[in-house]
């Protein structure tokens, strides 16, 4: 196994163990995966000061590419300079979400994305586990969750930064608020 350490690795936690250790506990439920395609992970702050560090640490290890309004709090994408390696698997974006406002979130890695040719058959495919399908008809950008003992594996249709660049091409980005910041 080939594991890189990253930059990143002493501010957020080891990144490359935490890919590894998703991938190894889908695999029993799953089957292997013979090229998984990981577009993102994603780090959730504990809080609006935290974050705001952090997204300042990721400006100098990466581009971002969108910061918009999601689920009522910021998420910043980022793609990173030297993206997170794992085994033959190269990781190129960050995503960091901020809490959602009125709820306590525990600072940490939190998912996983993967690039799947289709949500409906990976389903269909796997009656036995606990898929959250919520947004698997979303028009913009379906998904399927699972939650595994040390996070979730989010899966969808293309990568993340190719729904990033529709969206900025198309408008569909929520900017966050001008006084969102204000008083911390």
């Amino acid at each position: 196994m080939v594991i890189m350490s990253h930059p990143l690795d002493t501010t957020l936690g080891p990144m490359a163990p935490f890919v590894g250790q998703l991938l190894a506990e889908l695999t029993p439920l799953m089957g292997e995966i013979t090229t998984p395609v990981v577009d993102h992970l994603c780090y959730r702050a504990a809080s609006l000061p935290e974050y705001l560090s952090l997204k300042a640490e990721l400006a100098r290890h990466g581009v971002l590419l969108v910061e918009g309004m999601i689920g009522g709090r910021p998420i910043a994408t980022y793609r990173l300079h030297q993206p997170l390696c794992w085994q033959a698997l190269s990781v190129p974006c960050i995503e960091l979400a901020a809490p959602k406002p009125g709820r306590s979130h525990q600072a940490g890695l939190e998912h996983i994305e993967l690039v799947v040719p289709s949500l409906h058959e990976l389903v269909a495919n796997h009656p036995g586990l606990p898929f959250k399908t919520g947004n698997i008809d979303d028009g913009r950008n379906p998904d399927v969750g699972l939650m595994l003992p040390s996070g979730q594996i989010k899966f969808h249709l293309r990568p993340l930064s190719e729904v990033i660049d529709e969206e900025l091409r198309s408008g569909a980005v929520v900017p966050v608020p001008t006084d969102y910041y204000d008083g911390l």
